[in-house]
């Protein structure tokens, strides 16, 4: 019992010091924190939507968009795909998307098997042992082909386009420099997005609500303007609208995408901003090679089906970088500049629903979260002083130290408090001294058999130490079980649960016992009052 090595002494001061350096921002005003010298710490607690506010959104993904974009592109395959077949380039017609479903007419009927080979390969499996596939290839009327998305294809591509939809809304809103967004699916077709401390929703919406999709097209030359402007385009072309105003008509052949840039930012030109960008190696030599076949021609820049730009190629780009003019401020040109870096939605979200949070429900909540701490504490430690004396204080000093632990930990490590993360702060709080109210009932049953002072304490923490891991080890399990299938507020919860089962262990059991080390050390005691 009294022998602890000098390293763990040491070992206990140092954690327990570290505990309060981490802890101490927490008590100050922000601006106050700021202007400490850099060699002190100055995480602060974040806190979560709940309680400094923000804003909300749920947005929702069209279903019948993945599968139209699935058939799209199933389009450009298939094209390919016959010009490449085995044996020779496969003759069709009449190709067309309709009532989503992708068909065609076999021109000579001896290449009808080739064909239905050769659109049987472009199916996936679904799944691994369902031998379900992603793809329905049909023969009608003895000549047309018919493809189409199954509906557990559909199904997986769906799950796949969101999964995505998350990581660049991830990524779009790390470029904002917030703190901790909540991100998370919904259902099959919907994410819910909390960003705390963002007071503007509609500055968010308009960042989430574009896919950012990003074309290069040439205009069209030749096409009639009055025609242009009724909405008619010729054969092979479009008419898409113009920022600027009035529209445009472009080629429908994409020239190149933005799915290779891999850098883009906010340049100026006379004063003006441009936004900059730069491909990747492959994307480079696209667009050098583009730019020099086309050269003297102007050139449509697109963004989510509408010209953001339409310059004049004057010569050959070959440096893989080019930049985007026309009548931005620096935010909107910021804006655009993140959408390109974070890359394309897979799909399109709509906003259906915009919350902005206000701070005073979560200033009203740390106040009563506040009060409920010191009052629990207050009440514990009355209650052990009462009920244990002198080892009632101990134990009180080692619930002062859980709470700096937990406070300090949660600022290190960047957690983030909700309000059922307060509830949990509580909680712990309350529970805290569980381990100290096992060893001390211990310690008094060795007594009361008549054993010494130094021998009932030994066996005390020895006897209790292992009810208190087996217990607390359930409790972690509990937790991360809740980390793990939980979101949000539920996820803050587990958080603060588990920090403070550590937390609350190391002070409880192991601080208690050096204290009381110190003691019988010092005073060497023949009787203990208990």
């Amino acid at each position: 019992m009294l022998d602890f090595p000098r390293w763990k002494i040491w070992g206990i001061i140092a954690v327990l010091i570290a505990g309060l350096v981490f802890a101490t921002p927490n008590f100050f005003p922000e601006k106050t924190v700021a202007a400490w010298p850099d060699f002190l710490p100055k995480k602060q607690l974040n806190l979560g939507l709940d309680l400094r506010g923000g804003s909300h959104l749920l947005l929702e993904a069209d279903t019948a968009d993945i599968a139209k974009g699935k058939v799209e592109r199933l389009e450009e395959i298939a094209r390919a795909e016959l010009r490449q077949a085995d044996g020779g380039a496969i003759q069709y017609g009449d190709m067309s998307i309709r009532d989503g479903a992708l068909s065609f007419l076999v021109r000579n009927p001896t290449d009808l098997d080739r064909a239905v080979e050769t659109m049987r390969g472009l199916s996936q499996p679904v799944g691994q042992l369902s031998g379900i596939r992603d793809l329905d290839v049909e023969v009608r009327d003895g000549a047309r082909l018919v493809i189409t998305p199954t509906k557990q294809g559909l199904a997986t591509e769906a799950d796949r386009a969101m999964g995505q939809a998350v990581e660049v809304i991830r990524r779009r809103i790390d470029e904002l420099g917030t703190r901790e967004p909540t991100i998370i699916r919904q259902g099959d077709n919907r994410i819910v997005v909390q960003v705390p401390g963002l007071k503007d929703p509609t500055a968010l919406k308009a960042l989430l609500g574009k896919t950012a999709k990003l074309e290069f097209k040439l205009v069209d030359l030749e096409a009639d303007p009055a025609q242009a402007a009724a909405g008619r385009a010729p054969p092979g072309s479009q008419v898409l609208p113009n920022v600027e105003g009035g529209v445009i008509v472009v080629k429908r052949r994409v020239l190149l995408t933005g799915d290779q840039l891999i850098d883009a930012g906010v340049n100026y030109r006379d004063g003006l901003p441009v936004v900059t960008f730069r491909f990747d190696n492959a994307g480079g030599k696209r667009f050098a090679k583009v730019t020099q076949e086309n050269t003297g021609r102007p050139f449509a820049i697109i963004l989510d089906n509408k010209v953001i730009s339409a310059p004049r190629i004057n010569e050959p780009i070959l440096g893989g970088s080019g930049e985007i003019s026309g009548q931005y401020t620096t935010e909107t040109a910021n804006e655009l500049a993140i959408l390109l870096r974070a890359g394309k939605l897979p799909v399109e979200l709509k906003v259906i629903e915009q919350r902005s949070v206000g701070p005073d429900l979560g200033a009203d909540s740390i106040r009563a979260g506040a009060t409920a701490s010191i009052l629990a504490t207050v009440l514990v430690a009355l209650f052990m002083i009462i009920t244990y004396g002198r080892f009632g204080v101990y134990s009180v000093i080692a619930l002062i130290f859980n709470v700096l632990l937990i406070l300090g930990t949660m600022s290190l490590v960047g957690a983030t408090l909700t309000l059922p993360g307060i509830a949990g702060l509580v909680l712990t709080i309350g529970a805290a001294v569980d381990a100290n109210v096992l060893i001390n009932e211990r310690i008094r049953e060795e007594l009361r058999k008549g054993r010494n002072v130094i021998f009932a304490i030994e066996t005390g923490y020895r006897e209790a130490s292992r009810t208190i891991f087996d217990a607390n080890v359930t409790n972690v399990i509990a937790a991360a079980v809740m980390f793990w299938f939980g979101s949000g507020p539920i996820k803050g919860f587990a958080v603060v649960l588990t920090i403070g089962i550590i937390t609350s262990v190391f002070t409880a059991v192991t601080c208690t016992r050096l204290i009381i080390a110190w003691y019988l050390r010092a005073q060497r005691p023949a009787a203990l009052v208990l």
